[in-house]
């Protein structure tokens, strides 16, 4: 295929660009290098009974692979979550610890 079956749907962090196909309408997956992604991270409390939530957004278009980074964060962060499409959620106020485990595996990290 070429460029011309493509168009950009979103990119903003300079990751990579998120693709969509013209003929089959559906995302592509992008190929993650941890180096040229910059993740972002908040604690969410609001519709949660009060409790505190860790949110890694903006993620690029690769489902499979985020699938897997949050099965190791909640692994790590000795907790659980979960991944739901453009996030990935752990429970509890984990910022620092998933910040220090994302700069580890290569990920630029603002918040």
């Amino acid at each position: 295929m070429s460029d011309k079956d493509y168009e950009i749907v979103y990119s903003s962090d300079g990751s990579g660009k998120n693709l969509i196909d013209k003929n089959k309408k559906t995302l592509t997956e992008v190929e993650i290098v941890p180096a040229n992604v910059t993740l972002k991270l908040r604690l969410e409390k609001n519709g949660r009974g009060g409790k505190t939530v860790t949110v890694v957004y903006d993620l690029p278009q690769n489902g499979t692979y985020f699938q897997k980074l949050a099965k190791d964060l909640k692994a790590a962060c000795g907790t659980g979550g979960s991944f739901k499409g453009e996030t990935i959620e752990i429970q509890g106020d984990k910022k620092n610890q998933v910040k220090e485990l994302l700069i580890k595996k290569g990920f630029k990290v603002k918040g």
